[in-house]
């Protein structure tokens, strides 16, 4: 018997051995992406209307291996789905909560339509659907999303009431409603919020009170254009930035319940003070009446001495004032007969005395002749713009006439006369310095400016100019940039310049605001910030002078042959992506707040020693697209800087700034330029290419610049990637601020000192075993 089992097993056909390999390998061949995400995505693709994607396909397939365009895995689970501008219709369908691990859903700029569906992954941390065409309500399953962080569904058309369902969303930071229909009042629950900072509600139809936010820590708050009423809560003025136009706000103060007590009359007013009189005799009063005679001579004689004190204190009172009148009078002539006011250095006229300089050498010799001529009584300054002799006379005319209205019985002070236009001063030497003062700083309360007073800004000449770029030859060339092109100069007594010609601008600056903007630079003093200290502005030319730091830029370092590029450690890098953050921080921390707009690698300069300047500061307003339109190759790649709502609509923001720095951060962390056409398509636009990879620890470490790659830990360029991430985000309100960008980077640069610590400890150590 066992025999014959043996001979059938033996005589199993080779059909049958395939079909049982076949059945053995199917656990083999199965999808590596999770079977629930995969049903996920599937059901999305059918809801979009099954557009044409990359790799997409209605059933089946496996999104993290066959990479699906927009789809970002960790293992087999998918954790984003970012599709942002892609055309997309349709709905988003009822199965979006079968995603197990999703972490974020951008399908911003769009035309989905349909309602936001109820049946959302708890998973979510970042949802995005700002510029579609969602209709209906906000859902009430928000209350689910306990790890939301950032949510947007502006400029849809979504309508109803806010849903009460804020409660357990306490890590939420960012959120933006607005532009919709919504109504209503902002629900109880929003005081949960306890980390928002950003709120943009504004463009709707909500009504009621601010009282919920009060407590919360915003920093960006936006409710323009709804319908809040009643008073504003106290706290809330004090955020940063709060904008609040277009609502029909209640600003009235309710009236004090405090009983109103009368003013008591003047005690020279000519009446006696009120007495209160009982209103019949059996109201307890003891005090004897005031019919008997004795009583009424009392009140006569005490009335006389009131009125006597009234008088004596009223004419002490005038005469006083008379005094002080008299006092001031003659403290203001005796101003006038000694020391003229300078009404030149006040703020209004500081552009006239700039001009002035200006055009000295041309008038120099006719100034010297006028100055012969003056005669200038001794210890007496004249006033400007008038000789010794046609002061005293109109010394001598003012004190006639504040005379004659003394006598007249006028006791206001005249008016100053306006002070003529001063002419402009000897220029003793080529170099002049000009005491610019900056707005702010110039009161009356100053003693008055003098000509030989220091100061931080010089105007040069032309002449002057030329001589010490060896007339601009390219040789002395450093840069040439968005505005003009930097050349090197060398003042005679060897001290270095860097000097910038404005000639893609020139035209377009009047000398006004030219030297405005001379002003507002030269308050600029930062460590890693290159420092102004000189301009030129004569026939026509706009000339700005810096302090000479370094020909070297970081566009140098990372995409030029620079001895440094492989020398640039990571540790290198982190430190001068923290100088440059410091920069952008001090700018949009200035008073007022100033943008810088072309932030990018060439505007960074390094020295030998790896010291950073950030050039170019202050300089928005000369800026437009047209600058760069007319140029070509590397200037037109700045575009690649320039944030999305820049590109856009021209609208500048410290935010914007903060894109142009991720970039920059890109650039060092991979080594590539933000645009490159010798690439591959896909990998052309460096911001594109990247922002999908990110999140991937394996992808992230293959795009790290071969010069340092291994050379840097996993955790560090985790942490990088992650600021990365934040600051080129699409929408400004979700970027953070550069104070907090420079906090985190601070941090890593600290960190990584003491793993070095640590590291040579160990090593001496060792090294003493």
């Amino acid at each position: 018997m066992i025999r014959e089992v043996r001979r059938r097993l033996f005589r199993i056909s080779p059909v049958s051995v395939v079909a049982l390999m076949v059945i053995l390998a199917l656990p083999l061949s199965l999808s590596f992406t999770t079977e629930q995400d995969v049903f996920a995505i599937n059901s999305l693709y059918a809801a979009l209307g099954s557009p044409p994607l990359p790799g997409w396909v209605a059933n089946g397939g496996d999104p993290c291996t066959e990479g699906w365009q927009g789809i970002q895995c960790v293992g087999p689970n998918i954790t984003s789905v970012i599709m942002n501008g892609a055309n997309l219709g349709g709905q988003l369908g009822d199965h979006l909560g079968n995603f197990s691990s999703i972490v974020t859903i951008d399908f911003s700029n769009n035309y989905i339509g349909g309602t936001i569906p109820e049946n959302l992954p708890v998973t979510l941390k970042g949802f995005f659907l700002s510029a579609n065409q969602f209709t209906g309500n906000i859902p009430s399953s928000l209350s689910r999303l306990t790890l939301l962080s950032d949510m947007s569904v502006n400029a849809n058309n979504l309508s109803g009431q806010l849903p009460d369902a804020f409660q357990s969303l306490t890590g939420l930071i960012n959120l933006d409603f607005s532009s919709n229909n919504v109504s209503g009042q902002l629900p109880p629950s929003m005081a949960s919020l306890a980390s928002l900072t950003t709120l943009h509600v504004q463009d709707n139809k909500i009504s009621g009170t601010l009282e919920v936010l009060q407590d919360l820590p915003l920093k960006n708050l936006n409710v323009e254009n709804n319908l809040f009423s009643g008073p504003i809560p106290e706290k809330m003025l004090s955020i940063p930035n709060f904008k609040k136009d277009g609502n029909p706000f209640n600003t009235t103060v309710a009236p004090s319940s405090a009983p109103v007590i009368p003013p008591s009359p003047l005690p020279f007013s000519g009446a006696p003070a009120p007495r209160s009189v009982p209103r019949n005799s059996s109201e307890g009063s003891s005090a004897p009446k005031s019919s008997e005679p004795g009583q009424s001579k009392r009140t006569s004689t005490v009335k006389i001495v009131g009125y006597v004190l009234a008088g004596v204190v009223s004419f002490i009172i005038i005469v006083l004032a008379v005094i002080f009148c008299l006092s001031k009078l003659q403290e203001r002539r005796s101003e006038r007969d000694e020391i003229p006011v300078r009404q030149h250095w006040r703020a209004p006229q500081r552009r006239e005395e700039l001009k002035s300089n200006e055009q000295s050498s041309r008038q120099n010799e006719r100034i010297k002749k006028s100055s012969r001529q003056a005669s200038v009584e001794p210890n007496q300054e004249p006033k400007i713009g008038m000789t010794g002799t046609a002061q005293k006379e109109d010394s001598e005319k003012q004190k006639k006439l504040d005379t004659d209205r003394f006598d007249s019985g006028i006791l206001q002070m005249p008016p100053p006369p306006p002070p003529p236009p001063p002419p402009p001063p000897p220029r003793a030497e080529k170099v002049i310095v000009n005491p610019i003062v900056p707005p702010e700083k110039s009161s009356a309360t100053q003693p008055p400016v003098t000509a030989d007073t220091p100061s931080p800004v010089t105007s040069y000449s032309v002449a002057s100019l030329q001589q010490y770029t060896n007339s601009f030859r390219e040789e002395n060339l450093i840069k040439d940039g968005r505005l003009g092109k930097v050349y090197f100069g060398e003042r005679p007594d060897g001290k270095p310049l860097a000097v910038m010609k404005l000639d893609n601008v020139n035209s377009k600056i009047p000398e006004d605001d030219f030297l405005e903007l001379v002003l507002s630079i030269s308050e600029l003093r930062h460590p890693n910030i290159l420092e102004l200290v000189g301009y030129c502005a004569e026939h026509g030319l706009r000339l700005l002078v810096y302090n000479y730091f370094s020909r070297r830029t970081l566009h140098d370092i990372l995409h030029g042959h620079d001895e440094l590029k492989e020398q640039i450690s990571w540790n290198a890098r982190l430190k001068i992506a923290l100088e440059a953050a410091r920069a952008l921080e001090y700018l949009h921390e200035f008073q007022p707040p100033i943008v810088h707009r072309d932030f990018e690698v060439g505007n960074v300069l390094v020295n030998d020693e790896l010291a950073v300047r950030v050039a170019d500061c202050g300089l928005a307003s000369l800026m437009s697209s047209d600058s760069v339109t007319q140029l070509s190759g590397r200037m037109r790649a700045l575009l690649n800087y320039e944030a999305p709502e820049v590109h856009d609509s021209g609208a500048c923001s410290d935010r914007s700034d903060v894109y142009s720095f991720g970039v920059v951060m890109l650039e060092l962390l991979t080594g590539r330029e933000p645009y490159d056409s010798s690439r591959p398509r896909a990998e052309q636009h460096l911001v594109r290419w990247a922002s999908s990879q990110l999140h991937d620890i394996d992808t992230l470490s293959r795009m790290v610049d071969p010069s340092i790659s291994g050379k840097c830990s996993v955790k560090s360029l985790s942490r990088f990637a992650d600021i990365i991430s934040r600051c080129i985000q699409q929408g400004p309100e979700f970027r953070p601020q550069m104070s907090e960008v420079v906090q985190d980077l601070a941090r890593m640069v600290e960190d990584t000192k003491t793993t070095e610590k640590n590291l040579r400890g160990d090593t001496s150590s060792r090294a003493s075993e």
